[in-house]
């Protein structure tokens, strides 16, 4: 992906205008690179990332700004000791958008998923 270039799999579902889209995946990969642990992706419409627990302010902040402009999303935070786990989930016909996000998380962080 070129800079400033708006990813395939984002929807026009969402109401972010287009021109801030690309800041926005680069916060997601911000946080995925310097804070996920590892990730699951336990069925087509949910992905599990596992975070140091000093990041939970940051993806909570992220997670707040992202569902109100694509609210098909649903993020969940579990407590885990050290670690958080942010739990993402869509309805099936936006999954191709969880498989965009997945695929940036391995863009990030190279054989860290799981």
């Amino acid at each position: 992906m070129a800079p400033g270039e708006v990813p395939q799999w984002v929807p026009q579902a969402c109401t972010l205008p287009t021109a801030e889209r690309p800041f926005r995946v680069a916060e997601f990969d911000r946080l995925f690179g310097e804070s996920a642990v590892r990730w699951t992706r336990p069925n087509a419409t949910r992905l599990d990332v596992v975070l140091d627990a000093v990041a939970e302010e940051r993806a909570r902040g992220l997670a707040a700004r992202e569902a109100g402009c694509c609210s098909f999303f649903t993020f969940r935070f579990v407590a885990d000791g050290t670690k958080v786990v942010m739990c993402i989930d869509v309805p099936a016909s936006q999954s191709v958008v969880l498989d965009g996000l997945a695929a940036r998380m391995g863009a990030a962080k190279r054989g860290g998923g799981a």
